[in-house]
């Protein structure tokens, strides 16, 4: 029997929940791996995907694990790996909706263009850069238990891009007071995809962008030892040394719908 996924979870919630456990079911499925089914192998990054009608509505095929995936169409099958997020901003600009785990999960769902859509807008407006120093760190307080689950679950997904990051309130040298995660010991380059995920779980946990700042520091940094004095720790796993499955893994760079 196929193992229970974090999708199946959040959409199995969100069936029996409200609007919050829809904003969290998105939230998963941006933060997703998924495998895109397609007719033939990708070339030059460039994909033509299997894809079925109903009621007058195209959908392509997608999986949330390569078992799923094997399992429906066979394990010659062709795919291409991507993010959540990307794959619906493909989909949102070609018209197409998704047709995720059919056949192939207790939780199978038909997200037509218009999800594909609504999710690509929500997700687009990304963080603002803005200069700040912080003066100093307290315990966070206040913040919306959903949200602490949230960012614990996105940084669990973002292993190998940092070592760990805090949670904790902070007062800058302006006087302005709020919350701040202090990311240690990025990888060189993924600071954005940091921030743009941290931005992300603001946007679809229906709270104000401005509510968490995103702060990257050295394990050096005396602002690290002082962070961790009060700060909720979250801790990054090591990532697994695998290779790429198929062309455009990298959800920056996805390939082109043909």
């Amino acid at each position: 029997m196929t193992e229970t996924t974090h999708l199946d979870r959040a959409h199995a919630a969100m069936e029996a929940g409200g609007e919050a456990e829809r904003l969290r079911y998105y939230q998963t499925l941006a933060a997703a791996e998924l495998f895109l089914l397609l007719e033939a192998e990708a070339e030059d990054d460039d994909v033509v995907p299997q894809a079925f009608e109903v009621e007058g509505q195209t959908f392509v095929l997608a999986f949330d694990t390569e078992e799923r995936l094997a399992g429906f169409a066979g394990a010659e099958a062709h795919y291409v790996a991507l993010s959540g997020r990307a794959v619906a901003e493909m989909l949102a600009e070609a018209g197409l909706g998704l047709g995720l785990n059919l056949e192939a999960g207790p939780q199978a769902a038909l997200l037509p263009n218009a999800a594909m859509v609504w999710l690509t807008e929500t997700l687009a407006e990304g963080p603002q850069e803005v200069e700040a120093q912080p003066e100093s760190f307290h315990p966070p307080k206040g913040l919306p238990e959903d949200l602490v689950t949230s960012l614990d679950a996105r940084l669990a997904a973002a292993g190998g891009m940092a070592e760990l990051a805090y949670l904790v309130g902070v007062t800058y040298d302006s006087g302005a007071k709020g919350h701040l995660l202090g990311v240690v010991d990025a990888v060189p380059g993924a600071e954005p995809a940091i921030a743009r995920a941290v931005a992300e779980v603001l946007a679809l946990s229906g709270l104000e962008a401005g509510l968490l700042d995103v702060g990257f520091f050295r394990g050096s940094d005396p602002a690290a030892a002082r962070m961790a004095l009060v700060g909720l720790r979250f801790d990054l796993p090591k990532p697994e040394e695998t290779g790429p499955s198929a062309p455009g893994l990298d959800p920056a760079k996805p390939p082109k719908l043909r």
